[in-house]
Parts: structure tokens; C-alpha cells; sequence
């Protein structure tokens, strides 16, 4: 597996793998008119461009055999989704499609995201992680991450509540 940066060449493939990942995650959980609603303001190719051209945020595609099968949104400084305390790295999107779930795929983008706060010398790596998701929030806590707020989010018109988790690092 290769872990590379995304660069605004890549914008229809990360648009194409974020649609895909997002409606595989969580189209049985919502309606299909939030779903598209979300879908359609959150991956426009206006909005992924300028998430793109953000230099406070960076996207890594997870590759296998030339194939894109995951990818992670890292957000530092004013372009993380909640302000935090303190120098800190946001994890906003780490996903990976349905057929590579289990395959180590989510846990090699999410040590390179640790990886990235260490060389920034942050002192937590966070995420939001929907309160109903609870294979997602097993596989946070068990990388060390452990739940400190909530906030929400939304999907559509749906209101739902996201599960704020943070890691210390250790950069000593």
C-alpha cells in the first residue's frame, strides 16, 4: 500500500473516492435526500478545490495496485473544523472503501496523520467521530484516543451528534 499526497490533478478522484466512501458509510443510517444534500455541498468541485489550495490542510490518498482505496483530510491551524487549545492537528476525513475495511487501510492513513503531528510537534492529534458509528469509535479508542466533548453536525437538515476524541502525543 502506498500513502501519497493529493494534489489538485487528483481533484475528480478524491471527489469520486469521497462520494463513494461517505454513501458507504452512511447512506443505510440517513436519508437519501440529507444524504444527497450533503453530498452535493461537501463535494462540489468548487468546495474540494478550495480544500485543496488550503495550505493549512492536506489530503493523502491510500493506493493499492495503482487503485485508490482510502483517503485522509488532515486540518492544522485556523483551518480546523473546532478551534482548539494549544498547537494541535484535526483528522477530518479518514475513509476507505467498504471491500478494504479490516485491511489495515484506515490504520496506516491514521498513523501517517500521527506521523504529520509529530513532525509539526502538535501536542494532540483530534477528530469528530458520529456518535453512531460505533465501529468507528472503538477503532479511535483503540489507537489511544479518548472522547473530551461533542458538537454538531450536519447532515442535510439532520442535526447529529459528533463524539470529540483526542490523542497526546508524546514529542519528547
Amino acid at each position: 500500500m502506498v500513502i501519497r499526497k493529493i494534489n489538485l490533478q487528483d481533484i475528480e478522484a478524491l471527489i469520486e473516492i469521497g462520494i463513494q466512501t461517505f454513501t458507504e458509510a452512511f447512506s443505510s443510517s440517513n436519508s437519501e435526500e440529507n444524504m444527497i444534500k450533503y453530498l452535493d455541498s461537501s463535494f462540489s468541485t468548487k468546495k474540494i478545490k478550495a480544500e485543496l489550495l488550503d495550505e493549512n490542510a492536506e489530503f493523502y490518498f491510500a493506493e493499492l495496485d495503482g487503485k485508490i482505496i482510502g483517503y485522509i483530510k488532515i486540518n492544522v491551524g485556523p483551518s480546523q473544523t473546532v478551534l482548539q487549545n494549544g498547537d494541535t492537528l484535526e483528522v477530518e476525513r479518514i475513509y476507505v472503501l467498504k471491500e478494504y475495511y479490516g485491511k489495515q487501510v484506515g490504520q496506516t492513513l491514521l498513523e501517517k496523520a500521527i506521523d504529520l503531528a509529530k513532525e509539526r510537534n502538535v501536542d494532540y492529534v483530534w477528530l469528530a467521530v458520529w456518535e453512531k458509528n460505533p465501529r468507528a469509535i472503538r477503532f479511535y479508542e483503540k489507537n489511544s484516543f479518548v472522547a473530551y466533548d461533542k458538537h454538531i453536525f450536519m447532515l442535510g437538515s439532520d442535526e447529529q451528534t459528533d463524539i470529540l476524541m483526542k490523542m497526546k502525543l508524546n514529542n519528547n
